[in-house]
């Protein structure tokens, strides 16, 4: 098993930096802007052939006793129960604070290994000016630069400690077996709540406030043998609406989440029906080439009328996603979640779906003798074979003349066959035409 180390300290000190110094990533939002970071985000670290799960985790007020802070405090303490070991961040700069003091009386509390890290300290002299942290009562104070990465390798020595004897048997699966999951939707649809009722635990801040979610947050999962990688995005809004720097990263990084998953769970809300950015985030997500399942969250809020009116909002307005499985949910309720994995399963499998030359060519001249192509001035577009281009989307790539003159009309016929044949059900798919030059056109 791999050892765990959880970044505990209070806001602004510098966590979510020495969390991408660990991980050697930039998988935490960074700025000048305390309480960023509000639920747990988890990255691999290594050192040397010693690999390791850091937790990075939002500012942490021990005694907070309502709103958002008492939700990220849950988050926090949920991390320090699941680590090995806890490194305390202080701010050698700013020095010691009050709050800083609730917080190691915690951490004395439970007993548990910490390693206190006094960030910032680029250019500091050692001895005295860290002197006021040994009040913390939690042992040697260690100065480290995360920006710069000084002291960071002898920090995590000794928070990892001995290493302990290694178990053959001990492997994980290979990545390929993992399926990559981004939720993803408009502020405030119920993202976190719906993964929260997955996990069967408060894993992700889930609060009545748009934009609670700021990063896209990873959670490892497994499902009736099959394991998935849960991807909490922030919650996208219209581009004019989008005014902090923080929310302008937050978007970045959930438009990368989208690309970099296997399947996309489209979350909408029946209360406030399909908006234009619900077609905004439909359309990247096609373009993305992501398989995609739809869901609409909240269905035992609205009657029958507004799934009425919901239902003819969908067709108008998300009419490209028609190839997608459509799911109504109730993720507070945890109603109608069994058929989503299902159809999720479904979705990758149709993106990974391999399609024969021999089968994707019959299927061809099949269409072409049910409905041949629009005649185009003497020519008729010759469809004479096809085959696969690719895979997640699935590419398929067909090879005639004049092709160039086949209209989007029958591509989506063409299109509407292929899906039946090969049951490309939650993927898009994607039609490439290559004409072969003739040399006996004139060209004049």
């Amino acid at each position: 098993m791999k050892p765990v180390l959880a970044l505990v300290g209070r806001p602004n000190v510098g966590k979510s930096t020495l969390f991408n110094r660990l991980t050697r990533s930039r998988d935490a939002i960074v700025a000048d802007f305390p309480g960023l970071t509000r639920d747990r985000h988890y990255g691999v670290g290594r050192l040397g052939t010693r690999e390791f799960i850091a937790i990075d985790t939002g500012g942490f007020e021990p005694d907070a006793t309502g709103g958002i802070y008492k939700e990220m405090a849950r988050q926090t303490r949920q991390a320090v129960a699941e680590a090995d070991a806890v490194i305390f961040v202080v701010d050698a700069r700013a020095g010691l604070s009050a709050q800083d003091h609730d917080i190691a009386r915690y951490l004395r509390r439970l007993g548990k290994r910490c390693v206190v890290a006094a960030n910032k300290a680029e250019g500091m002299q050692g001895g005295s000016q860290f002197a006021e942290f040994y009040e913390l009562g939690l042992g040697e104070v260690h100065p480290v630069s995360a920006a710069h990465g000084q002291g960071v390798r002898g920090l995590t020595e000794l928070a990892l400690g001995p290493e302990p004897p290694q178990d053959q048997d001990d492997e994980a699966a290979p990545d390929e077996a993992v399926i990559r999951l981004a939720v993803a939707g408009r502020p405030n649809v119920g993202k976190s709540t719906l993964i929260n009722a997955w996990l069967g635990e408060e894993r992700l801040v889930a609060f009545d406030q748009p934009g609670t979610t700021r990063d896209a947050i990873h959670v490892p999962f497994e499902r009736n043998g099959q394991r998935f990688e849960l991807i909490d995005t922030a919650g996208l809004r219209r581009k004019g609406r989008v005014f902090e720097a923080i929310e302008k990263f937050s978007v970045v990084k959930t438009l990368q989440a989208i690309a970099g998953a296997n399947v996309v769970l489209l979350l909408l809300d029946a209360t406030q029906g399909v908006t234009d950015q619900d077609a905004h985030i439909a359309g990247y997500i096609v373009e993305s080439g992501r398989a995609v399942v739809v869901a609409v969250n909240k269905w035992d809020a609205v009657d029958e009328y507004e799934r009425s009116q919901l239902q003819r909002s969908l067709e108008l307005r998300l009419p490209f996603l028609g190839f997608a499985a459509l799911h109504h949910i109730s993720a507070r309720k945890r109603q109608g979640l069994g058929p989503v994995w299902q159809s999720i399963i479904q979705a990758h499998r149709a993106a990974s779906r391999k399609m024969p030359t021999p089968a994707l060519t019959r299927l061809l001249h099949e269409a072409v003798q049910h409905q041949a192509p629009k005649r185009v001035g003497m020519f008729r577009p010759k469809l004479r074979y096809a085959h696969q281009g690719g895979m997640n989307p699935p590419v398929v790539v067909v090879h005639g003349n004049s092709l160039e003159h086949v209209t989007d009309a029958y591509k989506r016929y063409l299109e509407g066959r292929l899906r039946k044949a090969f049951d490309l059900i939650g993927t898009p798919l994607r039609i490439e035409m290559k004409s072969s030059s003739n040399p006996y056109v004139d060209k004049a």
